[in-house]
């Protein structure tokens, strides 16, 4: 089980106790050191969907990191990081009613998930240029829900639909200059290649017009302890194998970029949060701690698996199936189970009340995903940058939390 070396027991027991629990902490180096492994592409992307923190994004900005947007308001939050807009792609399979209105006043890129937005665009934006996702047929991610590609995924435009959108496009004055493809989130090394072949089919339909490629993200975490680490590098070399291979077909130069999200975030962060009481139910164990889907959704979603630790304790002290639920009046509630909501017990050391308990790889789809479910105010963002501790998101107070509402006799 790792984690950040700089984020130590003493270090997160000290903004424990400044900042509250539950508290999201991440650490820039890793954040960084998953950049570099990809420097072999010719643009990185970062799909912010994984994490939004504004501190998060200024810092991949302040490394050359694009980034991508699934909304109007994902682009306004790149903006506020510094992002100009000409740094900025909209990806989605719509536009809805504040995405058609941005892309017709700002110049964002634009990459096309569905068919009918060609006509859309070309309302708002005449003579636009602008990228298409394509849904190759296949998708692969580690759970159904995170498979983006094949019959069962609403997302991108039907691979043999492509030649008749080009068509249309042009009719329309639009030039569609880009190819992107993306097949799911967490996929392995053999799907994610296979994407290559798919790429290098469809890449001449664009003929001359082409110029940029998309690998698209879904790069894998090892979020269990005994996984192999994916072989970027290897992942890498491939690619490039593939921009050469379509380069040569086509005649001229094509500019190469992965849009990774999870894969630079997911590691840097971890949840903290307290112990508040265990308990026993027949013959299972629990431990009961103050943050629950409401902060961290993915084991109650998906299933997912995230390493438990507790700060302090030996990892062979006294250890024991046990079950880690949250506060939350839900019986999902909990993030020791699997894809199917059944009980997964973890060995775990004793605990007790008041000791704080890790849920790391919590960086991607941890915050971004957070709810103020059951009443509970979203907590506070900490990013280690060299070694020093920046509050980058304060605790949400419960005014706050009420503020925008009103009873049927205020005004």
């Amino acid at each position: 089980m790792s984690r950040p070396v700089c984020l130590t027991d003493a270090l997160l027991q000290q903004l424990a106790q400044q900042y509250g629990t539950p508290l999201w902490v991440y650490d820039a180096g890793t954040i960084a050191a998953r950049v570099q492994e990809l420097r072999s592409f010719d643009r990185i992307r970062y799909a912010q969907k994984a994490n939004g923190n504004l501190a998060v994004l200024a810092l991949l900005r302040d490394m050359g990191v694009d980034v991508d947007a699934v909304s109007a308001g994902e682009v306004a939050r790149a903006m506020a990081a510094g992002y100009a807009p000409a740094d900025i792609v909209y990806t989605a399979d719509v536009f809805d009613a504040p995405a058609l209105e941005l892309v017709g006043k700002l110049p964002v890129q634009v990459n096309l998930g569905s068919a009918f937005m060609v006509e859309q665009l070309a309302r708002v934006r005449p003579g636009a240029t602008a990228t298409v996702r394509v849904n190759p047929g296949f998708g692969h991610g580690y759970a159904k829900k995170t498979n983006t590609g094949g019959e069962a995924s609403k997302h991108g435009v039907w691979h043999a639909e492509l030649p008749a959108l080009i068509e249309r496009a042009h009719a329309l004055g639009l030039t569609l200059d880009g190819l992107h493809v993306h097949i799911g989130s967490g996929s392995d090394f053999e799907h994610l290649t296979r994407v290559c072949a798919a790429v290098s089919d469809l890449a001449p339909l664009f003929g001359s017009a082409l110029r940029r490629v998309s690998a698209g993200g879904g790069l894998p975490v090892a979020y269990k302890s005994h996984e192999p680490a994916f072989d970027a590098a290897r992942f890498c070399a491939t690619w490039l194998a593939t921009k050469h291979s379509i380069e040569q077909r086509l005649g001229h130069a094509i500019e190469l970029e992965v849009e990774p999200g999870r894969r630079l975030v997911a590691e840097c962060g971890l949840l903290v949060t307290r112990v508040c009481g265990t308990k026993r139910q027949g013959t299972q164990d629990y431990i009961l701690v103050d943050a629950g889907f409401n902060a961290l959704a993915r084991p109650a979603m998906y299933g997912a698996w995230h390493d438990i630790s507790i700060v302090g304790a030996a990892d062979t002290a006294a250890v024991a199936p046990r079950l880690v639920a949250g506060p939350l009046c839900e019986s999902g509630d909990m993030y020791t189970q699997g894809p199917g909501g059944e009980i997964e017990p973890r060995l775990l050391p004793d605990a007790r009340e008041g000791d704080l308990l890790l849920v790391h790889d919590a960086g991607a789809y941890g915050a971004s995903m957070s709810s103020t479910y059951n009443g509970h105010p979203l907590a506070a963002e900490v990013l280690v940058h060299n070694g020093v501790a920046h509050l980058v998101r304060r605790r949400q107070t419960l005014d706050e939390l009420l503020a925008q509402e009103r009873g049927l006799t205020q005004p």
